[in-house]
């Protein structure tokens, strides 16, 4: 007969207020290399190698590449946050705990793009678990992954189907999509007028786009050549609009690939620094270049179909898509307080402040009822929380983990600005 059973683990009155992280790099193809990448930068690279690409800094509890706690005085270095999480379940607050099962309801992340990732979209709920139970070596989790995207640097970024009146422009002035998507499916989106119903214009955008993305490889490769051709003759006499630009840029990327026609059928967007914008599920979008805060709900899943060496699922993504022709909302965060801007997406899962704090200047962060992941993205001060009797340094590169109801005050110390980011579950959730 089997013994009383052992008491839950107690949580330690001692429990630390915040712990500092050491973070996964990923480093995919299309990332910056060596110190060109803000990633390598703040990244814990002593030395980052000038050849490897840094294209993602990983700040969170997700699987494919896990924080974990750094010193052993702050409850166990090389414990995994996520394992942490789980003997300490009141860092979550009690709403998040509930709702997200004792794990980071959002994944944190530094990008710095070199080249253009591929053309895809990410899943909802639903269709997530779906795909998760057929290629779970593909599709790694049953969750959803809305996501925001924030710039550092001047960042570009296709999103969304453009408006049905580009669309018919590029259909009348780039031939070779109007060969691929064929004469009937051309005929029908440029005689579709809006008043006709949002779903007729759907459905027509759907057929077209669909008959693109399908196309044989060699039909492909015939009309990028095409086009390449005829784009760099005219080139010399008349000035190339901004996407076609693009278009010879993604080429060059990558050769003989659909992405490089689909490129014309999304909206072309250029972030300023602090300028961001977020998307949903069953969205469109290609990241191109620059540097970004990146925030999203836990997950990994990404269907691809172009601008990729990596597995595409081409049905699976015309399939998903909404086919909702809307630019996208740019925000540039709201002022709370001095010094700190919130940027404020329409999913519980998270939200992101940014503040810059001058030399000499301090900031008070007030508890909030949800677990806070902060980066230092720039300079130096320090960090002290609820009732430390003293403030501990911090630099660039470094990350805290705070739990729930825990006031953090940061002051800035060195010749510059100090800059920080914080990723937390969004304020609305608990209102």
């Amino acid at each position: 007969m089997a013994g009383p059973a052992p008491p839950p683990p107690e949580e330690e009155p001692s429990s630390p207020s915040f712990l500092r992280l050491r973070c996964a790099v990923q480093h995919y193809e299309w990332g910056r290399r060596g110190e060109a990448s803000l990633v390598a930068r703040l990244s814990d690279a002593d030395d980052p190698d000038p050849a490897r690409p840094y294209a993602e800094l990983w700040m969170g509890t997700h699987p494919s590449a896990p924080s974990s706690l750094l010193a052993a005085d702050n409850g166990g270095g090389g414990l995994l946050l996520r394992e942490w999480l789980a003997r300490n379940p009141a860092a979550l607050g009690p709403a998040v705990a509930a709702r997200w099962g004792g794990d980071l309801p959002f994944l944190f992340k530094v990008l710095s793009v070199a080249k253009a990732l591929s053309i895809q979209a990410h899943p909802d709920k639903d269709l997530a678990e779906v795909l998760h139970a057929l290629r779970p070596a593909t599709y790694k989790d049953g969750n959803h992954k809305p996501e925001m995207a924030i710039a550092v640097t001047e960042f570009r970024v296709l999103c969304g189907f453009a408006g049905i009146q580009e669309l018919k422009d590029v259909l009348r002035t780039v031939p070779e999509i109007e060969d691929l998507v064929g004469p009937e499916d051309a005929a029908k989106l440029l005689s579709v007028k809006e008043h006709h119903g949002v779903n007729e214009v759907k459905s027509c955008l759907r057929s077209a786009f669909t008959k693109l993305m399908t196309a044989s490889k060699e039909a492909i490769s015939e009309a990028i050549t095409k086009l390449i051709f005829r784009l760099n003759a005219e080139s010399k006499v008349r000035t190339l609009t901004e996407k076609e630009n693009l278009v010879l840029s993604l080429e060059k990327q990558y050769p003989e690939d659909v992405g490089v026609l689909s490129a014309f059928f999304f909206n072309y967007i250029k972030l300023s620094p602090g300028e961001a914008l977020y998307i949903g599920a069953n969205e469109p979008h290609a990241y191109l270049s620059g540097e970004c805060i990146e925030c999203m709900a836990t997950s990994d899943n990404v269907v691809r179909a172009g601008l990729t060496p990596k597995y595409r699922d081409v049905q699976t993504l015309c399939s998903m898509l909404t086919y909702k022709q809307v630019f996208p909302e740019i925000l540039r965060g709201v002022p709370v307080q001095p010094y700190v801007r919130r940027y404020t997406p329409p999913f519980d899962e998270f939200e992101v402040d940014c503040c810059s704090l001058p030399p000499g200047e301090l900031v008070v962060l007030s508890p909030v009822p949800g677990p806070s992941v902060y980066l230092v993205m720039a300079g130096e001060g320090e960090i002290q929380v609820d009732s430390m009797p003293n403030g501990e340094k911090s630099k660039q590169g470094d990350v805290f983990f705070v739990p729930a109801y825990t006031e953090v005050k940061f002051s800035a110390s060195g010749p510059e600005c100090m800059q920080l980011y914080r990723a937390g579950v969004n304020s609305r959730f608990f209102n």
